[in-house]
């Protein structure tokens, strides 16, 4: 994409100069920091300016980050644009897309479904959350699922049917999403790069999740959404579609957290906050728009409950919005940044470098990860449980050491990577390309013990961080492995939602038990050898 510098959001001189105030915003920073959420960026934006935007250290500004969920938004915008362009309505049918799927005994559900069921979670299809991403047959399996309800008689969060949106638009465009949205929506927004989004093994956008833009990016998807579909004085986004999408379409109070019963839009949520709306992704990566105050808040994040980042920013709004003011006050909070996150220390090396270096460390695949797709990765499965490529089986593994670094060589599959982990303290950054996706590792490294090497990598463009420890007796080797944010909390965190699935009391009591226990199953230690 041609670069526009034209179209940058400008930027405030100060929060105050439209209206936010820097106290508040410092009052919110602390208020995160109490509570534990681990805080990527943020940007406050009202009158169509930047009051101002933060970034935690490694994160930055350039980087982009995934958006889970708030890829939904996204989807919904082309659909918007698909509608407004006469290629189907809210009202056509899915099936009468695609005819191949009418099976021989008539589905009276199937032949009510439409293009407005799937916008608005209301379509019925009951695609369980454990599917097997990595075979090539997402629109298949949509079909071939349950019905929980029939289409408009309920409501269910199912990202899958955000992946029949983008299965309908390549149908009918016979082109992805990405390039669909380019012309229509990115260059508009004067996006410089194309942006990266999963797809299904045929190609076809993941829709639901996978989207990765950055905090700036995506920013200025919000504003033009704020402003009725307007970017840079141009409109962008038909008006009209903005209007319903970003309103309640749908009842949605069968949820407990507050504001996630406060209607559904076409992929986008209504919140308690008074006539205002989000754009949402899992760990908390929220868009939010405040209609009354001519304002918009981004942030990106690593907090497992979402409810607990909402609580927290809802604190602080409405009360952050001021009166505009021509000069900085006197009283003005400078200090506005978000503490760098840890990284392991420098610690004394071990005598057992010269043993280990540049030997291969061969580890055993363990059989029942394998049997139920997923194999142990350098990526935290938070990052790739929805993913076409889960990558995994971590294999090959050679160290090398030097005065203040350690280099970490390992395949997983076909894809071989090496990593520079710091051993002063200091990060080193890498490129990577795990599961198909590239990343930016960011590393460190520390001799626990004389026998237990740790690691800590961080995907940069994703919101967790592995952590393993080595540790060596004689030739074994065991791998130890963790993350950041830790799965027995993010197995806590979706327990309800599995047992929203099982309709049996039981069999559901026993679903919501075994996915506490994810974490002792998904990252059981790894036996090896050096070789």
């Amino acid at each position: 994409m041609a670069e526009r510098k034209n179209k940058n959001i400008p930027r405030a001189k100060f929060p105050e100069q439209v209206g936010i105030s820097s106290k508040e915003i410092g009052a919110l920073i602390r208020d995160f920091d109490s509570s534990g959420i681990e805080v990527h960026s943020m940007m406050f934006i009202r009158h169509g300016k930047v009051a101002h935007e933060c970034y935690r250290y490694p994160y930055n500004s350039e980087t982009p980050h995934t958006m889970y969920s708030v890829s939904k938004s996204f989807t919904s915008i082309a659909v918007g644009f698909a509608i407004d362009e006469g290629l189907l309505t809210l009202d056509t049918k899915v099936i009468d897309i695609f005819p191949e799927f009418r099976p021989k005994k008539y589905d009276e559900n199937l032949e009510k479904l439409t293009v407005f069921h799937l916008l608005t979670m209301s379509a019925g299809k009951d695609v369980s959350l454990i599917s097997d991403k990595t075979k090539g047959t997402w629109v298949k399996d949509f079909f071939s699922s349950k019905w929980a309800f029939a289409p408009g008689e309920g409501w269910r969060y199912i990202s899958e049917n955000t992946y029949m949106c983008c299965a309908i638009i390549k149908k009918l465009t016979g082109m992805g999403v990405i390039d669909y949205l380019t012309p229509r929506l990115f260059e508009p927004l004067g996006y410089t790069r194309r942006p990266f989004w999963e797809t299904d093994p045929q190609g076809t956008e993941a829709g639901g999740w996978g989207l990765f833009v950055t905090t700036d990016e995506l920013a200025r998807f919000i504003l033009c959404l704020q402003q009725g579909g307007k970017y840079a004085g141009k409109q962008v986004i038909p008006a009209w579609y903005v209007e319903k999408a970003t309103s309640s379409q749908f009842d949605n109070k069968q949820y407990d957290d507050r504001d996630s019963h406060c209607g559904y839009g076409f992929f986008f949520w209504m919140n308690a906050f008074e006539n205002s709306y989000r754009a949402d992704g899992m760990f908390s990566q929220f868009g939010i728009v405040f209609k009354d105050y001519d304002a918009a808040f981004v942030i990106t994040c690593s907090e497992v409950f979402e409810q607990k980042t909402m609580d927290c920013i809802f604190r602080h709004f409405p009360h952050i919005f001021i009166e505009n003011q021509k000069t900085k006050p006197k009283d003005a909070e400078e200090n506005l940044t978000l503490s760098p996150l840890p990284a392991l220390p420098a610690a004394p090396r071990s005598v057992i470098e010269e043993f280990v270096k540049e030997k291969i460390i061969h580890f055993n695949k363990n059989p029942l990860l394998n049997a139920i797709g997923w194999p142990l990765s350098m990526l935290p499965m938070a990052v790739v449980y929805m993913s076409a490529n889960r990558a995994g089986n971590i294999d090959n593994m050679i160290l090398n050491f030097s005065e203040n670094e350690c280099t970490v060589t390992w395949d997983e599959g076909k894809e071989h990577n090496t990593i520079v982990c710091g051993m002063d303290g200091v990060e080193r950054y890498s490129k990577i390309r795990l599961g198909g996706i590239d990343f930016t590792a960011v590393s460190t490294a520390a001799w626990k013990s004389d026998s237990e090497l740790e690691i800590w990598m961080r995907p940069l463009e994703s919101i967790c961080e592995r952590r393993i420890v080595l540790e060596f007796k004689g030739k074994s080797v065991t791998l130890r492995p963790s993350s950041q944010p830790p799965l027995a909390t993010i197995a806590d965190s979706v327990k309800t939602t599995v047992k929203a699935f099982i309709p049996n009391e039981k069999l559901a009591e026993i679903g919501s038990n075994t996915v506490t226990k994810l974490d002792v199953i998904a990252e059981a230690p790894l036996n090896g050898k050096l070789i």
